[in-house]
């Protein structure tokens, strides 16, 4: 499959799409379109928490597998990491039937094993946002309770482990903790300023592998909507954390981004093709179902009728509505 296309006119694409779209991939900074995908249709997309980042492109692969893209931070990255609609955005791809979700992020290093330009695929992650964010679909009315031990899917991390082949460049690899043989963290800072040299020095010492300012409150929300979610941090920096060099810049992180750009498309294109088989087939996508209907900590009496309604927009025929 070739990664170059056509350029197509998307404002000129359909606004409605009748088919399953069962894989979604939420593009960061430096990734704002699939290049190995034929666009086919764009949606505008009103969810009871309002709208998402971007309309969502949908696309078909050459077999005519459906894919949905979201663009994080909007498609001229006007948005910051504080203010993303991460609940509409992760509403909008339910609502089309999206059952598993590839999340990339640029991301800082904070080891000095994960060079800039390496991917990361993490399995755990550290909140350090500022509880500014809404991270729930839940609310005072209506209570539930997500298990969150493991925030990624493990078997989204052993397929994409299997691509670290088609990076290009001089040593670039990719690691997981199927090709480490131990944890990768994600740390999530509230941003939009980096770290302090002390605050990534202390990252470091927790054990964390990167930092990032995106992967919540994303992850929780696609738990709590029942989608298989597995983030891919593209390394552009050192963080702040050695003091060989200067602290991180926007400069160092834009000179690596168009590399990770054309590595993210390349390890897209084979997760692609290896996730159709696995969702088709059952094998991704399924492990989550039913999880938030038992979750409920509300009593029957106390959940308002309001709530519910816009709970039946992720999960409809959950709840009686009476």
């Amino acid at each position: 499959m070739s990664i170059h296309r056509e350029a197509v006119d998307v404002t000129k694409l359909p606004h409605t799409f009748n088919e399953p779209v069962e894989l979604g991939i939420i593009g960061g900074t430096g990734l704002y379109h699939l290049e190995s995908l034929t666009p086919v249709a764009r949606l505008t997309i009103s969810t009871p928490w309002g709208a998402p980042s971007s309309s969502i492109t949908i696309s078909k692969t050459e077999t005519g597998f459906n894919v949905a893209f979201l663009a994080r931070h909007g498609v001229h990255h006007d948005t910051l990491p504080s203010e993303v609609p991460s609940i509409a955005n992760i509403a909008a791809l339910k609502s089309i039937g999206v059952k598993a979700i590839i999340a990339f992020s640029a991301v800082g290093s904070l080891q000095q094993d994960i060079k800039p330009r390496d991917f990361v695929i993490p399995n755990q992650i550290i909140d350090r946002t500022k509880g500014i964010r809404r991270s729930t679909f839940f609310e005072k009315g209506f209570v539930a309770h997500a298990g969150f031990g493991d925030p990624f899917d493990p078997k989204l991390s052993k397929i994409i482990s299997k691509f670290g082949g088609v990076l290009e460049g001089e040593n670039v690899k990719l690691h997981s903790k199927e090709l480490d043989g131990k944890d990768l963290t994600v740390i999530c800072m509230e941003g939009p300023t980096f770290s302090t040299r002390a605050e990534s020095k202390l990252y470091q010492s927790w054990g964390g592998s990167v930092i990032n300012m995106s992967v919540l409150p994303e992850a929780k929300l696609a738990r709590e909507a029942e989608i298989s979610y597995q983030m891919i941090c593209m390394s552009t920096d050192y963080d702040a954390w050695r003091e060989d060099e200067e602290p991180v810049t926007v400069e160092t992180v834009v000179s690596n981004l168009k590399a990770n750009s054309s590595n993210a498309n390349k390890i897209a294109i084979e997760i692609i093709k290896s996730l159709e088989i696995a969702i088709k087939n059952g094998e991704i996508g399924n492990d989550l179902k039913g999880s938030i209907k038992y979750s409920v900590s509300t009593a029957p009496k106390g959940v308002k009728r309001e709530l519910l309604e816009k709970m039946h927009y992720l999960f409809p025929g959950y709840w009686p509505l009476e």
